[in-house]
């Protein structure tokens, strides 16, 4: 991780921070990691901004998770009053659960919104888990091939095609992968062709070696491998060779959905696409932990008849209150398109600064999702991870958050809640300036 603490090298900071960070490596272990080179402690949010514990304002423009914003009100309240009313599991017959999926699945469209189902897990690794533990079952191949950079879960099984983890985390024998998009460094006009006839490729190895195709899965804004939101003609011609190869199509929406990309409820849509299986999870209950898959009512039918399906909280009163809150605000203050505008804007703003400094390489993005490339050379197109490392954390001491991305570390990621505003955009292009100005040369 770029942006990540490395004990190592950290100098300067408080005794009462280094002490706290010291429990937490005697505590919790070295599995887990801490942002930013000068950690933060947060000890209060609401809507895109933070608190940390000296009181500092900090705004938020990488959380996702609170698409509709930290300690949203509507979300607070239905939470609170369903957790003193009741939370059971599924397997009692709750109208809530019933509301929900109903009214998510006719976001969808396509096969799965007019003959769907919704599965509910906890987390998006369990629904991306439970979509492959489908599509191993309904095609009975094994095969699933996923971008270079991607990351879909840390289960077992997601962890073994999440290439994003690293060599520590090796990959599975029946694991093929392809190239993101690079849009910066091919033609879009070229992109489509040379994803299907990359996909193509590794389904025939896959068919060499016996494995056969289970499932293409894909987030459709390759968030790991680097914010790719175009060309939208991308997709369609990867989804036509991987059914004719008998796999299916699994849409992971978990970073991309719920409005994130400003043109539509899903990323899939912009592709004009329609998938077997759609993956949920981070924003859809705006921080509680609900996730879930949509699927194909003929893709499930096989495994539902043959094995039970039961997960003690995934769809918990409890959790489909905060999913329900989320999804009503999404749709009634129309975030869909605002996150569009607004989005607009901001890269609008890191395009105006590219003309001042040459270490921008490429803009790009959809809604209030946005990677900025960071190169070293122009005209070669080197990537800087060095300088993605300065801007991230220069940004972190002036109280901005946001983080890094894609193969070489070198690219921006810049994701806030659905509820940014043009201040907060101004705010932001303010700080990413002084912040640019003040990089070594």
């Amino acid at each position: 991780m770029v942006n990540a603490f490395n004990p190592a090298t950290a100098e300067g900071l408080a005794h009462e921070t280094r002490q706290m960070i010291d429990k937490r490596m005697r505590l919790l272990g070295p599995a887990y990691r801490l942002f930013y080179q000068t950690p933060v402690q947060v000890v209060k949010g609401s809507g895109v901004l933070l608190w940390d514990a000296e009181g500092n304002e900090y705004l938020d423009a990488y959380n996702n998770v609170v698409s509709i914003g930290h300690a949203h009100p509507r979300v607070a309240a239905a939470v609170h009053e369903q957790m003193q009313t009741l939370c059971t599991h599924t397997r009692y017959l709750q109208p809530g659960i019933l509301k929900y999926a109903e009214q998510l699945l006719a976001t969808f469209g396509g096969a799965v919104g007019v003959a769907g189902h919704v599965m509910f897990t906890c987390t998006g690794s369990e629904a991306n888990d439970l979509a492959l533990r489908i599509a191993l079952h309904h095609t009975g191949k094994r095969g699933i091939i996923v971008t270079e950079e991607a990351y879909h879960g840390n289960s077992h099984l997601t962890a073994g095609f999440s290439p994003s983890l690293g060599i520590s985390s090796p990959l599975g024998t029946w694991v093929r992968q392809v190239p993101a998009p690079d849009s910066y460094r091919f033609s879009p006009e070229e992109l489509g062709r040379k994803m299907a006839a990359d996909v193509q490729v590794q389904i025939d190895d896959l068919q060499r070696h016996g494995d056969g195709l289970a499932a293409f899965i894909v987030d459709s804004m390759f968030s790991s491998d680097g914010v790719y939101g175009h060309p939208t003609s991308l997709l369609a011609p990867v989804a036509e060779v991987v059914r004719k190869a008998g796999g299916l199509f699994i849409a992971d929406e978990v970073q991309s959905g719920f409005g994130r990309t400003g043109e539509k409820l899903w990323g899939f849509q912009r592709h004009g696409i329609d998938p077997d299986i759609v993956t949920m999870g981070k924003p859809m209950g705006n921080g509680f932990p609900v996730a879930a898959i949509a699927v194909r009512s003929e893709v499930v039918a096989g495994f539902g008849s043959s094995m039970r399906y039961f997960n003690t909280f995934g769809g918990n009163n409890v959790a489909i209150a905060a999913a329900q809150a989320t999804l009503d605000v999404i749709q009634e203050e129309d975030l869909v398109r605002k996150s569009g505008r607004i989005g607009r804007l901001l890269r609008e703003g890191i395009a105006q600064l590219a003309s001042q400094f040459e270490i921008i390489g490429d803009v790009r993005g959809s809604g209030l999702y946005t990677g900025v490339e960071l190169v070293s050379d122009r005209a070669l197109k080197t990537p800087n991870a060095a300088a993605a490392t300065a801007v991230v954390n220069g940004l972190r001491q002036r109280r901005v958050l946001i983080s890094a991305t894609g193969n070489h570390a070198n690219i921006l990621k810049i994701r806030p809640p659905l509820v940014f505003g043009e201040q907060h955009v101004d705010r932001f292009l303010t700080e990413l300036e002084y912040v640019f100005r003040r990089l070594p040369k």
